[in-house]
């Protein structure tokens, strides 16, 4: 059902003729693609930087606070410009996308991500700076600088293999990923 809605929604948007047009465009796309990638870079740049000091690898002499008041305008300035970036690029091409397995990962790393950044961001708020000067955070920012590295790198690799059509639906493949994907067409052919 949930793939039956989603593949209708990219199938309105598809059918939009500003949809086509950025698709089809000869240096819009491009742009907005670009646009994407570079703010990527500004967001996780000042991310890993944040990361690296809660791990106490990086700028251990400087308070974690300042570091991450520091980073935090061009860090969210970088967010909120490559998610805006990334629902034009899903605008330009939603039903392909909408059916991609790697599409489908992203989002939800993107999503697990989000989560532990609140839940990250709530544990420095709630500490009374007693760890704000030292090398090391304690072991719960630890872990949860960690596994901010590790949904990001996993964000960035599953949106680079969006391009590539190892698991599209058009190819021959097992029924769960034709569910995974969202092969709706595909899945009712097997029953």
């Amino acid at each position: 059902m949930l793939n039956e809605l989603l593949l209708s929604l990219a199938h309105w948007l598809d059918a939009m003729p500003w949809s086509t047009a950025l698709h089809e465009s000869l240096y819009l796309y491009a742009w907005v693609e670009t646009t994407h990638v570079l703010t990527l870079m500004v967001f996780l740049g000042m991310l890993f930087i944040i990361d690296l000091r809660m791990l106490g690898l990086m700028f251990t002499e400087v308070p974690a606070s300042t570091v991450a008041k520091r980073l935090d305008v061009p860090m969210l300035i970088g967010f909120a410009v490559m998610v805006t970036t990334g629902l034009i690029l899903y605008f330009a091409i939603p039903v392909r996308t909408t059916q991609s397995l790697w599409f489908r990962i992203k989002v939800v790393l993107l999503i697990a991500a989000g989560i532990n950044a609140l839940l990250f961001r709530a544990r420095m708020k709630a500490a009374d700076g007693s760890w704000d000067r030292d090398p090391k955070p304690p072991k719960r920012l630890r872990i949860g600088a960690g596994l901010s590295l590790a949904l990001w790198a996993g964000v960035v690799i599953t949106g680079r293999t969006i391009a590539y059509d190892w698991f599209d639906c058009h190819k021959q493949l097992p029924y769960f990923l034709y569910w995974a994907a969202g092969c709706v067409d595909e899945m009712a052919a097997f029953e």
